[in-house]
C-alpha cells in the first residue's frame, strides 16, 4: 500500500475519533468502569408524564448512538494499530491485499471484497 495513502488515512481515522469523543461527551460521562467506558446521561426534564417518557426517549436514543460510537472508535483503534504493526491494507482472512479504492471508501475494512461477500453470504 502506498504510504502517502496509509498516512491520509491515518490522519482521517484520527480526526474522526476526536469528532466521535467530542460527540460522546455531549451525552455520556466517562466511566472507566464500564465495559463500553462511556455512561449515558439521564437528564431530568421533569415529573409529568410526558417529561417522563422525554426523558426515556432521549435516554434509549443516546444509549443506542452511544453504542455505534463506541464500536466505531473501537473500529478506528483496530485499524491504527494496524497500521503501526505493519498489517494494515492485508485481508485477515485471506492475507491478500485489500483494494486501495475499498480503503479509501472505508478506511477500518479489514477484510478484502471477496472474503466480505462470502461471508456476508454465509
Amino acid at each position: 500500500m502506498d504510504k502517502k495513502i496509509t498516512e491520509k488515512i491515518k490522519k482521517e481515522l484520527l480526526d474522526r475519533k476526536k469528532e466521535i469523543e467530542a460527540e460522546l461527551k455531549r451525552f455520556t460521562k466517562e466511566d472507566k468502569h464500564s465495559k463500553t467506558k462511556h455512561k449515558t446521561n439521564f437528564d431530568d426534564l421533569g415529573s409529568t408524564n410526558d417529561d417522563n417518557a422525554k426523558e426515556i426517549d432521549i435516554y434509549t436514543t443516546n444509549l443506542s448512538v452511544g453504542k455505534v460510537l463506541e464500536k466505531d472508535i473501537k473500529d478506528i483503534d483496530s485499524t491504527l494499530k494496524r497500521i503501526k504493526d505493519g498489517t494494515y491494507g492485508t485481508c485477515k482472512y485471506c492475507k491478500k491485499e485489500i483494494g486501495e479504492k475499498r480503503l479509501l471508501a472505508r478506511p477500518v475494512s479489514s477484510a478484502c471484497i471477496a472474503c466480505k461477500n462470502k461471508l456476508q453470504s454465509s
